[in-house]
């Protein structure tokens, strides 16, 4: 009896444990996640949670369900190369999520799929967005965490240490986020000239300043007390990048003046910034068209790249 009782358990646990490992985000058939950090992530954080995936059927986005990802520990890039002509540009995407989670494919796989079939090379990169909750207590924007921030500065740096076997040129690399991820993207524009984390090996010694940024919808950009006064950590200066920005007026999660603020301070500092602001349109659209003309915005962002030089 004991035997039978132990068999069932094993069998029990072994179910289990491929439950849990199904909840975990895998792209799709043909693409690999690449782990982003060789030695330990700096700044993990000591849980034994797992990450979790859940699909979004409550808060449909033209219709339909979306992907969530959250408790992300292990944090990933997946490479998607271009289909049919590469112009050797290549873009780093942040999916939103309020950095408690990732909108993985509304802002995330879809992006790719659009970028792909422009020749452009997209880097899906799965970063770090703890939460609030148990002991996943470093959530927020850089610096209250730096943890989203090091996982965006490693990826940029991977990409340029390998452009010439993905095929990219490494003066033509970009960053695109949406909401928190837009927020990301700006981080970007203005902390690169020292990494926040401890050099691991040569791919730290690239550059991980974004030769374009595209911030859509982002948020934490403006200050909760004086909506009009810029983050003083997004510190904006000659050597922030070109900047696309797009945000609807209606937006009720990130309002409108995080984007107004990051446009001022770009054009005070001379940067060539280029900012489309919609009356309609709300939050966390991504790229799925719906009867707003601010879904659009996919054609508009191909006409600043060719405008800037990069396709």
């Amino acid at each position: 009896m004991p035997k039978i009782l132990m068999f069932i358990l094993c069998v029990l646990l072994t179910f289990s444990s491929v439950c849990v490992q199904a909840q975990s985000w895998q792209p799709s058939s043909g693409y690999t996640q690449i782990p982003i950090w060789s030695a330990a992530v700096p700044d993990a954080q000591p849980t034994a949670e797992r990450e979790e995936m859940n699909l979004v059927n409550d808060l449909l986005v033209a219709g339909r369900p979306w992907t969530q990802v959250g408790k992300v520990s292990q944090p990933t890039m997946t490479v998607y190369s271009p289909k049919g002509n590469n112009t050797g540009a290549a873009v780093i995407v942040f999916p939103g999520g309020g950095y408690k989670d990732l909108a993985i494919d509304l802002e995330g796989t879809e992006v790719c799929d659009w970028l792909t079939s422009k020749g452009i090379t997209c880097v899906l990169l799965k970063y770090r967005v703890p939460g609030e909750n148990g002991l996943y207590l470093k959530s927020g924007p850089y610096p209250v965490s730096p943890i989203a921030l090091e996982d965006a500065q490693r990826t940029m740096g991977l990409l340029r240490f390998h452009a010439s076997e993905w095929q990219i040129d490494p003066h033509k690399i970009g960053v695109l986020g949406f909401s928190a991820g837009g927020h990301l993207v700006a981080a970007m524009s203005v902390h690169f000239k020292q990494r926040v984390y401890p050099v691991v090996d040569a791919a730290d010694k690239e550059s991980c300043r974004p030769d374009f940024a595209v911030a859509l919808y982002p948020g934490h950009l403006s200050l909760d007390r004086k909506p009009l006064e810029l983050n003083p950590d997004i510190n904006v200066t000659r050597e922030t990048p070109p900047t696309f920005i797009l945000q609807a007026e209606d937006d009720p999660v990130d309002n409108v003046e995080n984007s107004l603020v990051y446009y001022a301070a770009l054009k005070k500092a001379e940067i060539p910034v280029e900012m489309h602001l919609y009356a309609h349109g709300g939050h966390a659209f991504g790229l799925r068209r719906t009867s707003f003309p601010i879904t659009g915005w996919p054609q508009l962002v191909e006409t600043w790249l060719n405008t800037i030089g990069m396709i």
